[in-house]
């Protein structure tokens, strides 16, 4: 009896549990036909923005997350998988990071005074299952900066050897180098001139006086500021002179300045001397005076109120560590102009009546003297005077005595026409009717007793 309950008592709880689970399956079924699609959780909206940010600065990171709910955002270093946020929590001891985010949605990380250190990738993580990560990139420039112990120092070197300047420098990207003179001339390489030569390395071949001077080894990136160094560069020769006038000529009484150009280099001694060896010093009859440009010198000396004693060889003397030269000026006189002196020899002619009036006006108290018209035409009357001669043939005694009693009347109306000439003087137009006059005369019976007359008077 007691059997039997038992068996009778449990096959009806397992067909109540047979039943409750019948209903529970029922229910499942149910409730999966009217649940809608399953949640697929947060999303990124858009990928992370590389950032490039110099030393120094602040670089920012975002992520921007959609439908977020209950989940979390974290931010991590993948090259040393470090976690630095979970949500609103910096978990790395790092102080320079942070943490911040806008409703909820987007989140930044703040990486204050960064270093070149902290460049490379950054993830951005949701803690769903599976997880969900986008990642960027920070960029850390740097800007240029040269760097001392390899770059080259001022220098010193012979004129004729080989130099090499070298410049060093860092910065991210790599840094481009340049050298230029600070003056902003030219550089001479080789046979032709260039404003700047690239490179770290700048080699200078058999170097001369002309490559002297400072030069700036200049390094930039894009990144500001750009850097530069000063390399001066000293180069070492003897002296040498140049005259451009071996020699001057001056007159008594005349100042004059003598000029040489000397180049040297360390710096020479400069001086003027003369014939004796003696040297010039500044002062009295003497003044030097010496413009000094890095290695030329131009050496002027005045000498003032030159004399006799002062024509000589002066010499210009340039000394320096390297050795020595100088360079001879020859001073000679030059004789001063004289004026020649001029005589003058009057002729007086026969004044005549003249046919047409000519009007005159008053002039100041003539002199004796006769213009230079009269005289040429006197000169024309004796030559046809011996033109006259020559036609009439070898003259007898009876024509010359004729002549020479022409002659004493002729000498007679030339001192009266000398009277005449004392009291009064006509101008130009007197002295064209005077012209006149004579011409009249020699065209008429006595033209060769008047000319006979006139060489008289003027041998007397």
């Amino acid at each position: 009896m007691i059997s039997e309950r038992v068996s009778r008592s449990n096959r009806h709880r397992e067909a109540k549990v047979s039943c409750r689970l019948f209903f529970f399956l029922v229910y499942i079924a149910l409730v999966r036909t009217q649940t809608p699609p399953t949640f697929e959780g947060p999303t990124f909206s858009e990928p992370i923005s590389n950032v490039t940010v110099p030393v120094g600065r602040e670089a920012v990171l975002a992520c921007v997350v959609d439908d977020l709910s209950t989940y979390k955002v974290a931010w991590l270093r993948v090259n040393t998988q470090t976690i630095l946020t979970i949500a609103n929590h910096v978990i790395t001891k790092n102080h320079r990071i942070g943490v911040t985010h806008t409703d909820h949605r987007t989140w930044y990380l703040h990486i204050r005074e960064v270093r070149q250190l902290d460049q490379g990738d950054y993830m951005c993580q949701i803690n769903t299952d599976p997880m969900k990560s986008q990642v960027g990139y920070l960029d850390v420039v740097v800007p240029p900066d040269i760097l001392d112990y390899p770059t080259s120092t001022d220098m010193v070197v012979r004129e004729g050897s080989n130099v090499t300047l070298r410049c060093a420098a860092t910065g991210s990207p790599a840094p481009n180098i340049i050298w230029r003179r600070e003056s902003g001339e030219l550089i001479l390489v080789g046979n032709k001139e260039v404003a700047n030569v690239e490179g770290p390395v700048f080699n200078i071949t058999k170097v001369n006086r002309l490559h002297m001077g400072p030069y700036l080894c200049i390094a930039s990136n894009g990144v500001p500021p750009t850097v530069s160094k000063r390399i001066m560069l000293v180069v070492h020769f003897p002296p040498m002179i140049w005259i451009q006038n071996q020699l001057v000529g001056a007159q008594i009484g005349q100042q004059i300045t003598l000029e040489c150009l000397s180049e040297a280099y360390p710096k020479s001694i400069n001086y003027w001397t003369k014939e004796n060896n003696e040297i010039i010093s500044n002062g009295g009859k003497y003044e030097l005076v010496l413009v000094d440009n890095i290695y030329k010198v131009h050496m002027k000396l005045t000498i003032k109120e030159v004399n006799m004693a002062d024509f000589q060889t002066y010499k210009c003397v340039s000394k320096n560590s390297l050795g020595g030269t100088d360079g001879g000026i020859k001073l000679y006189h030059i004789p001063t102009p004289t004026m020649p002196s001029t005589t003058t020899t009057t002729i007086i002619p026969t004044v005549t009546r003249v046919e047409k009036k000519q009007k005159t006006r008053q002039k100041p108290a003539a002199t004796a003297q006769p213009s230079s018209n009269v005289v040429a035409e006197l000169q024309a009357a004796t030559k046809s005077r011996d033109r006259g001669l020559q036609l009439r043939g070898p003259p007898n005694d009876e024509t010359i005595n004729n002549e020479i009693a022409g002659g004493d009347n002729a000498r007679e109306r030339i001192s009266s026409g000398i009277g005449s000439l004392g009291n009064s003087r006509s101008d130009n137009s007197a002295h064209s009717m005077s012209s006149k006059g004579v011409s009249v005369m020699l065209t008429g019976k006595y033209s060769a007793q008047l000319a006979v007359a006139t060489i008289l008077v003027v041998l007397s």
